[in-house]
């Protein structure tokens, strides 16, 4: 394995998952004092292993047909879509 790829893909995640819908819900359930926190824990950690799981499937069957400059470029395209639209909503 790679370190610096891993730590790199970390950090990205990591800082893109703060402050997300995805945490704040977490948040939420976690505040209820009738729930185990375990649960709330193992059952997002899940949740997020079988998203980023998808995420993985997804990437590799896309590279097989679309280049990575761009898969690149429709990422890109994408995030400053989504950001636009929320600024608009705003």
């Amino acid at each position: 394995m790679d370190l610096k790829i891993f730590l790199t893909i970390f950090a990205a995640v990591f800082i893109a998952e703060l402050g997300d819908k995805t945490q704040l819900a977490t948040m939420l359930f976690a505040a209820d004092k009738e729930v185990s926190k375990w649960t709330v824990f193992a059952a997002a950690s899940a949740a997020l292993v079988l998203a980023s799981a998808l995420g993985v499937l997804a990437g590799s069957l896309l590279s097989a047909y679309i280049s990575e400059k761009v898969l690149t470029w429709i990422a890109g395209v994408g995030f400053i879509l989504i950001g636009a639209w929320t600024l608009l909503r705003a």
